[in-house]
């Protein structure tokens, strides 16, 4: 369980280096999911390569981020199902903090994700969240529609 620790934790670092501008590497971002996952969200389920148009949209992602006020994500608890040898359930517990106004906004929310070592490293395949731009919207973060 230490190697899926420390999978979040450099995911973690990943995330907020490239939201504060700092070094924000799309490949090393990329490595960190398989070569085609699924994302399930309120929008629905979707899936995508790992690609070019993935690598593309790294930097748009964290350009988003960085307009919303986003100052940093931490991961505040994990809890791990492992599935069988090759195969895990991970509830990642975020906390994150934007500034909106000179006032720090903290939400803390939970993402599911599912993991496999298949290729000898931990990659995210899935992940399941709740309904991100809503709670933007809850908190003024992002415009009403």
């Amino acid at each position: 369980m230490d190697q899926i620790r420390e999978f979040f934790q450099a995911y973690e670092q990943r995330f907020n280096d490239g939201v504060q501008g700092r070094n924000g590497d799309p490949k090393a971002m990329a490595e960190a999911f398989a070569d085609y996952f699924v994302e399930s969200s309120a929008r629905g389920v979707m899936g995508g390569k790992n690609d070019e148009s993935f690598l593309k949209a790294v930097p748009e992602g964290n350009a988003f981020y960085r307009k919303i006020g986003t100052k940093r994500m931490r991961v505040a608890g994990l809890e791990v199902t492992r599935i069988n040898e090759q195969h895990f359930l991970v509830k990642v517990h975020w906390d994150s903090a934007y500034d909106k106004d000179g006032q720090t906004i903290e939400i803390e929310f939970d993402v599911w994700y599912l993991l496999t070592s298949a290729s000898g490293a931990l990659k995210i395949f899935a992940y399941i969240t709740g309904d991100e731009q809503q709670v933007l919207r809850e908190h003024g973060l992002i415009p009403e529609n």
